[in-house]
């Protein structure tokens, strides 16, 4: 069984992420999705909270949701994944994903990165503009699964879910 995982901190998960995530499923018979913890970014959910709003937007069985916090290879490692799979929007995503594949590659050879270029509606999309445009109660209905909108919103608004 040929394993891929698919990391991030998905706060919150975007139709930019579902996309890389769903084509992910087509190549490998098995996606793991990990949040992965990152203390460098203000969080708008908790890591447990966007586990759950990422399996609200999947019933599938190729596809499981886990969270990690320490070695991205390490988890890799401990799955036996063949491959880390990163979606890339632009220039700048590369300059960073790159190193990054290329430091991973180093700590676990046997793991490949693949690289999946986001559609072209995609390319803008990120959970950062997402939060932004909620904050400004901007309509984002057209940047997140339908199924966690109002979750979204509510906790753009302060509100817990």
């Amino acid at each position: 069984m040929k394993i891929a995982v698919c990391p991030g901190s998905f706060d919150p998960v975007t139709l930019g992420h579902i996309d890389i995530i769903e084509r992910a499923a087509a190549l490998f018979d098995k996606v793991i999705v990990v949040v992965m913890a990152n203390s460098s970014k203000k969080s708008l959910f908790s890591v447990e909270e966007r586990v759950n709003l990422i399996k609200r937007c999947f019933n599938r069985e190729d596809i499981e949701v886990d969270t990690y916090g320490g070695l991205l290879v390490d988890y890799v490692k401990e799955k036996n994944a063949v491959a880390i799979v990163k979606g890339l929007r632009a220039m700048s995503d590369f300059d960073y994903e790159f190193q990054q594949a290329l430091t991973n590659k180093s700590l676990l050879p046997q793991a490949e990165t693949v690289f999946l270029a986001a559609k072209g509606k995609n390319m803008f999309l990120s959970s950062s503009m997402v939060k932004e445009v909620c904050s400004l109660n901007g309509d984002i209905s057209r940047f997140v699964p339908e199924m966690i909108l109002n979750d979204v919103v509510k906790r753009c608004k302060g509100e817990k879910s």
